[in-house]
């Protein structure tokens, strides 16, 4: 099945998942693997790296993630309803961070200069002047930000999380919000990855170690099922 035909979402591709990873998922439960952390009582969206520079296909570090900016715009649409917190996370660089060992391995992201339209948040997620863009230099969102700060400020126990890429700076995020006692909800259909494999890949030892992975309608079923509250 090539990478067109196994597309997020369709019926091809969930059976194609199942037929993948059915008998790994009995094999790591029957070990103690998979448990369920679940939702807790007030949420935030961290967008991981939704930035002009990943989500425009004409960019050397682009590719389409049309469908990606749909559905998490439409996560976004019933938090902000609900004075849920939101945060973005973008990788910036100024010219004197080009000689780390990460951009060695990267080159091509040398390309995401600090005060450049590269960097800015894709216009299709709408946002808004009170939804704080934090800038990090590296995979996890947390990593040399004050993302958890802010979430406890928020008084946020639950992060769900979306963005690109799936492999990269998703999973590391998930990572750290886990050991840092939050309780990560990555959400599927609102993560991309260059490479269906690995997104696949990724999915499932995330969901198997690092936090849950839900759908798209199972993120907006816990979403409506908390009340609202006033923007702070």
């Amino acid at each position: 099945m090539t990478d067109a035909e196994f597309r997020y979402g369709t019926s091809r591709y969930v059976a194609e998942r199942e037929k993948r990873y059915g008998a790994a998922i009995a094999s790591y439960a029957e070990r103690g693997f998979g448990g369920r952390i679940g939702g807790g009582s007030w949420p935030a969206f961290v967008v991981v790296d939704m930035a002009k520079a990943f989500t425009n296909p004409q960019q050397q570090l682009g590719w389409d993630l049309d469908l990606v900016l749909t559905r998490i715009r439409e996560i976004l649409d019933v938090m902000r309803a609900k004075g849920m917190p939101v945060i973005f996370l973008t990788v910036a660089l100024e010219p004197g961070m080009m000689n780390t060992v990460a951009l060695q391995k990267t080159p091509a992201t040398k390309s995401l200069l600090l005060g450049s339209e590269l960097v800015e948040i894709d216009d299709r997620l709408g946002r808004r002047d009170n939804e704080p863009v934090l800038v990090k230099q590296y995979y996890s969102s947390f990593f040399g930000t004050s993302l958890s700060s802010l979430l406890t400020n928020f008084g946020v126990d639950t992060v769900l999380i979306g963005g690109t890429s799936t492999s990269g700076c998703v999973r590391a995020t998930a990572m750290d919000a886990i050991a840092l006692g939050f309780r990560p909800l990555v959400v599927e259909e609102c993560c991309g990855d260059r490479n269906v494999a690995a997104h696949e890949a990724n999915l499932f030892d995330i969901d198997m170690k690092y936090g849950d992975v839900i759908s798209h309608a199972q993120a907006l079923e816990y979403l409506e099922s908390i009340p609202a509250r006033k923007a702070a």
